[in-house]
């Protein structure tokens, strides 16, 4: 096989996932549809879990990347657990059956509905944001009768490089508090009797490539735990936010997962904590593709638009953040390549899967694949313009099953009567 990324790539001129010809789950599900590889993300997950088996530790996958309960259901089996920031996230990673002790509970507004929803399914902590948060958890502890374990998000200050929508380490984004503030939080918590500070957290961001950034993180917050041990407050869980880039690009270059392992290891022996880690990107990224119809050639002068049945509402990166993905036809193409925009059917003009790229010549009717889209595609997707939502797919070696259906028209006001 002619690989594009791990389990993806071309046999005999025809794109395969895994053993499945990608056009047999066209044939059978329909477009847009998202496939998705247990390989891949059993792949993934490995190359980062494995790089930390050094030191005690929980590969805590970020849900909101990729939610589907079969994709945390593969991810558990391999032993991850869940970086949640929503009750929705936690019954998710709860029905796939990951381990409550094993979830930790994040997100910058936690309502009280949510905090007692986790303190009374007895997850792992709950990663405060606040001082109004702290309190809050302390009020819902004292009504349920138990101690609320909980780590505070320090904000370390540093510059991630990745997209500014996605940079939360830096001192003017919404997430965590200082240092000093955190330091009176961690005070109060030690108090209370309905409070149990048991770790640390910080995140700086996502699709992160310097890897740099994650050991000057790592250092200053190593710093502020020293201080809390010196102050009686022992912090058993050291929670290392902050997702590893993946290459949307295949020719591009990865940095490894061992890279990062080398910058954070050190410092989390140290401390002799136990190291939490949120990748999420890093693991179902290149582990899912969108598949998508061409409806229309439309040419002006200089100008070529493919229009795809799959729109912003089916994949937001894009128009979001002016994302690339790179974009494959379901059966390779010889010849002179095309320069064109790949647009969807969205009354939109920010509905543009792909702007001036060079593309094989593609005829209506032909299908091709939106790679890199198994994190952030589905759990992105909305309704907008009274769209259905689209299928998604597991591949397993020759064999795919459906794992969400397609919406239908019914469902799309099924909650309004």
């Amino acid at each position: 096989m002619k690989e594009i990324y791990p389990e993806l790539g071309y046999r005999n001129g025809e794109l395969f996932f895994e053993e499945v010809p990608l056009k047999e789950v066209v044939q059978r599900v329909g477009t847009p549809v998202y496939v998705y590889s247990r390989k891949a993300l059993e792949y993934w997950f490995n190359e980062f879990d494995l790089a930390f088996s050094e030191v005690p530790h929980t590969t805590c996958f970020a849900v909101k990347s990729n939610s589907n309960v079969h994709v945390l259901k593969v991810l558990k089996e391999l032993g991850a657990g869940a970086d949640t920031v929503s009750m929705g996230e936690i019954f998710r990673a709860l029905t796939s059956g990951i381990n409550p002790k094993k979830v930790v509970f994040a997100g910058v507004g936690k309502r009280e509905e949510e905090l007692h929803f986790a303190l009374e399914r007895g997850i792992l902590m709950v990663n405060v944001e606040s001082e109004g948060e702290l309190y809050a958890l302390e009020k819902v502890a004292q009504k349920l009768g138990r101690r609320a374990p909980l780590a505070v998000r320090v904000n370390p200050d540093v510059n991630p490089k990745t997209h500014p929508y996605i940079s939360t380490g830096l001192k003017e984004a919404k997430f965590g508090v200082t240092f000093e503030k955190a330091f009176e939080l961690y005070r109060y918590a030690k108090k209370s009797r309905w409070l149990e500070p048991v770790g640390i957290h910080f995140h700086i961001g996502s699709q992160i490539t310097d890897i740099s950034v994650f050991g000057e993180a790592a250092r200053k917050v190593a710093n502020f735990v020293r201080e809390l041990h010196s102050e009686g407050i022992e912090v058993e869980y050291f929670d290392a936010g902050g997702g590893l880039g993946i290459n949307y690009r295949p020719e591009e270059k990865i940095v490894p997962a061992k890279r990062l392992a080398e910058e954070i290891i050190p410092v989390v022996k140290e401390l002799g904590c136990h190291l939490i880690l949120e990748p999420g990107r890093r693991i179902s990224g290149n582990a899912g593709v969108l598949i998508t119809q061409v409806l229309y050639v439309k040419k002006r002068e200089n100008k070529t638009f493919y229009i795809v049945d799959a729109g912003m509402n089916d994949i937001a990166r894009p128009s979001l953040y002016g994302a690339y993905h790179h974009i494959v036809p379901l059966q390779e193409r010889e010849g002179e390549n095309v320069v064109a925009d790949v647009v969807g059917p969205i009354c939109e003009t920010g509905d543009v899967i792909a702007k001036e790229r060079e593309l094989p010549s593609l005829k209506e009717g032909d299908y091709i694949a939106v790679l890199s889209a198994g994190a952030y595609g589905f759990t992105m997707a909305s309704n907008y313009n009274s769209r259905p939502r689209p299928a998604e797919v597991m591949v397993e070696g020759e064999n795919f099953k459906i794992v969400r259906q397609r919406e239908t028209l019914s469902d799309l006001i099924a909650r309004e009567f």
